[in-house]
């Protein structure tokens, strides 16, 4: 039944997107932030225990769920595909990427600047057309694997625990894993636990990008060259491998200088084309669908071997 309800979670979040009221992911984050707010100190330490508490109260609320519907499959199906709607995100991802390329399309860069925040935490305010292009495609191909991918492979290890601690400890990532001066210290637990989390998940994303790439007339070849020559120049473990095969197969060029918060990292380039423009945007939306697709039909029959053993 696990693999049913990961099925129908899926078909859910691309049929409805995201909870419009009450979202439990958005309940997660204020009640996360209000247990900052009591226990935060400059202190790996702390963080530990912050980490522990809120993804460990997550995945704790999994394991109930799990045991409560042991002897109802009908129950557990249900429960399954509810966690699983819950915790994707990607018809949220595509909407943005398409609602993003439309802004370019018109030259509209101040409502297209105001936009980005949606997919991603940069500084908007100095990036022209193509900067922009590039940070949309760019979080576009990273929140594949966290938004889409990520969490298919955790419900297909460890069922609905698996689904809800993943977005737990991904939210927290999102919320206090940045190296800002608050949260260095007290951050780094979450933020290293979301690397660990997602080190399966990225380079499945990036394999299958790599396979879709002839669907967005892009080369596997080429896709799978660029993947291995430039995934380590990204700062991230992770979120390099998604970009390096992203730009491989869209043919374009991501990577390079980035700014968070006012402070600047120059990254390596990922690829050999140009930067990307709102067509190729577009095109990054259809590649994020169809990795989430072949994702779900790995995790799926992964998931379904499992049970028959």
């Amino acid at each position: 039944m696990t693999a049913a309800g990961i099925v129908a979670g899926y078909a859910a979040d691309s049929l409805f997107g995201d909870p419009r009221r009450a979202h439990p992911v958005a309940l997660f984050g204020k009640a996360a932030a209000a247990l900052e707010k009591n226990m935060w100190a400059d202190s790996r330490q702390k963080g530990f225990l912050y980490a522990v508490l809120c993804a460990g109260g997550a995945t704790g609320a999994g394991v109930a769920v799990t045991g409560l519907t042991r002897s109802c499959p009908l129950a557990r199906f249900a429960a399954t595909a509810t966690a699983t709607w819950i915790v994707l995100g990607g018809r949220g991802l595509a909407t943005e990427g398409t609602v993003m390329a439309t802004l370019l399309e018109a030259g509209d860069l101040t409502a297209a600047r105001a936009r980005l925040s949606h997919l991603c935490g940069r500084d908007a305010d100095s990036l022209d057309a193509e900067g922009l292009a590039r940070a949309a495609t760019e979080s576009i191909a990273e929140n594949t694997s966290d938004a889409i991918v990520a969490p298919l492979v955790w419900g297909a290890l460890a069922g609905i625990p698996g689904l809800l601690g993943y977005r737990a400890l991904n939210t927290l990532d999102a919320m206090v894993g940045h190296r800002s001066p608050r949260h260095a210290r007290f951050g780094w637990a979450s933020a290293r636990a979301d690397d660990i989390a997602n080190l399966l998940p990225a380079r499945l994303s990036a394999a299958a990008a790599t396979v879709a790439a002839p669907f967005v007339g892009g080369s596997p070849a080429k896709a799978l060259r660029v993947w291995r020559r430039d995934a380590g120049k990204h700062p991230s473990p992770n979120a390099g491998q998604v970009e390096a095969a992203f730009a491989g197969a869209l043919g374009v060029s991501l990577g390079g200088v980035t700014s968070y918060g006012g402070k600047v990292e120059r990254r390596g380039p990922l690829g050999d084309g140009g930067g990307p423009t709102p067509a190729d945007l577009r095109r990054a939306v259809r590649l994020s669908r169809l990795t989430g697709l072949a994702a779900l039909a790995v995790t799926v029959a992964a998931s379904v071997a499992a049970t028959r053993r």
